[in-house]
């Protein structure tokens, strides 16, 4: 009846065998799946900071070590996917190597990556969604595409009075069609996120090619600006640009490519998982990451770094050249870009329930498929509520940096297990195999906490708070339910 007890790789196997879900998922579907929950708004926006104010040029080299601070991570996912392709991704892997604690505190932060995740990605859908209807000199007011407290601070801002009521219907709308989505099905769902995904790299490759041709090479020099201390409000000393501004950046940009995890949640509807997971894993990485890294060239070489709006960088971008429609075309890809980023983000958080519904740790209500759709359309529904909700009615600006947290603690994780599997289970067969395992593990820990160790102190404390209600939660409901704690009485017997 411990807390570190384990869940056999046999159990795991069982679970593959009786699975409802439909296996619909190819290796090019899995891989458009990463590459649509990666390329979101933060290609559109976080370079324009990272660039501007710490990397200058050098943000190319910033991608490149964010990217491989990712590549350890995937790697580590995609031997795991390979042994274990369940639905439950980092949850899973840790319930079948560290123990049930773990495991629970794993899925339980996973909620901060997946379903605040989301959230975030609604309000930020619901300012583009506005800004594109603008361009055609349609505006809704302030108080129905922004929460309370953001409607108040902007409509004093601009003068106004402040209103008594505050709703984002934009963000509200947009989850509901998502969630629509994901309850027909996993087809639908990928098929949705297909065409999106068609739409975004082609803009992406619009950006890189027509960009390529107003480079003026000036730009890029110095390529890694000199080192420049800043003294901040609370006294203490930040440096800016030189290589310290190059590592700063890269922390920025790595929640670029927060994402490509949620490919190892589909495991369950892949039709050949055990080697199409890994390789969209990879793939999916390794794409984006060559699609920012040349984006992030192209920005610097049409524009010195410092005269790049921070907001809107590829906007103005463009615009500074003197090409006006491209803004409409690049508004538009943000757009559908964030859509299929939340699409992917709702998809995964339902099926890491799913996974925990199944061992035991969470209500039957999560695990309950549609009759037809074969989906997990109660919790589908239930994520798309509170999703909704929290999106229209909350100011979440600081407290997106959450879905971060839970994002780094299932990457080191990854990262741990990997190694413990293979010293306790070599045997095991597995399809793909991380190389030099303990070499890459090791960094891609290193490399996670690192990046942890940036996040602001308020972070850490709401961050801590959320784990302790989900340790209260565990002893509370989880470890008496447990399937394993089930065995484990059934043996005592």
């Amino acid at each position: 009846m411990s807390v570190w007890r384990i869940k056999p790789v046999s159990a795991f196997e069982a679970d593959m065998k009786k699975s409802d879900l439909k296996r619909v998922l190819t290796k090019w579907g899995l891989t458009s799946l990463g590459i649509g929950a990666i390329i979101g708004g933060g290609i559109f926006t976080l370079t324009g900071i990272a660039a501007h104010d710490y990397a200058g040029p050098a943000l190319a080299l910033s991608f490149v070590i964010a990217g491989i601070g990712c590549l350890f991570a995937s790697l580590c996912y995609a031997e795991f996917a390979s042994v274990l392709p369940v639905e439950g991704s980092a949850y899973a892997y840790a319930y079948g190597t560290v123990g049930e604690l773990f495991a629970w505190f794993i899925g339980w932060n996973l909620i901060l990556e997946y379903m605040m995740g989301a959230t975030t990605v609604a309000v930020a859908w619901s300012g583009y969604f506005v800004k594109l209807l603008h361009l055609f000199h349609i505006d809704i007011p302030i108080y129905l595409c922004n929460d309370l407290a953001t409607a108040t601070d902007k409509c004093l801002a601009a003068g106004l009075a402040a209103p008594s009521f505050a709703f984002n219907l934009p963000a509200f709308l947009i989850t509901w069609v998502v969630t629509a989505i994901l309850v027909k099905g996993i087809k639908e769902a990928a098929s949705t996120n297909n065409a999106i995904v068609i739409i975004k790299i082609a803009v992406v490759l619009f950006v890189i090619i027509v960009g390529a041709f107003y480079i003026n090479t000036d730009n890029w020099s110095p390529f890694i600006p000199e080192k420049v201390s800043v003294i901040g409000e609370d006294g203490k000393e930040t440096f800016k640009f030189g290589f310290g501004g190059v590592l700063t950046a890269a922390t920025i940009v790595f929640f670029a490519y927060i994402g490509f995890d949620a490919v190892s949640t589909q495991a369950g509807e892949a039709i050949n998982p055990k080697k199409d997971v890994p390789f969209a894993i990879v793939a999916s990485l390794v794409i984006c990451t060559v699609l920012y890294i040349l984006v992030s060239l192209v920005l610097t070489g049409m524009v010195k770094y410092d005269q790049l709006d921070k907001a809107a960088p590829v906007a103005s971008a463009f615009s500074g050249i003197g090409i006006n429609w491209a803004v409409f075309i690049i508004t538009l890809a943000a757009t559908a870009g964030l859509t299929s980023v939340m699409l992917v983000m709702m998809l995964g958080q339902t099926r890491i329930f799913l996974g925990m519904a199944k061992d035991g740790l969470l209500p039957k209500f999560f695990r309950t498929l549609h009759a037809d759709f074969k989906t997990p359309h109660k919790s589908t529904i239930l994520v798309g509520l509170i999703i909704s909700l929290v999106a229209a009615l909350t100011p979440i600006d600081k407290v997106s940096e959450m879905c971060s947290m839970g994002t780094l603690l299932a990457f080191a994780m990854v990262c741990v297990a990997v190694m413990i599997l293979r010293y306790k289970k070599p045997e095991l067969e597995r399809p793909y195999k991380t190389p030099a395992v303990y070499l890459v593990g090791t960094l891609g820990v290193a490399f996670n906490i690192f990046l942890m160790c940036f996040v602001r102190k308020e972070t850490w404390i709401a961050f801590v708070i959320w784990g302790v209600i989900g340790i209260i939660v565990y002893f509370i409901y989880s470890k008496r339910n447990s399937n394993l704690n089930k065995l484990d009485h059934e043996e005592t017997l």
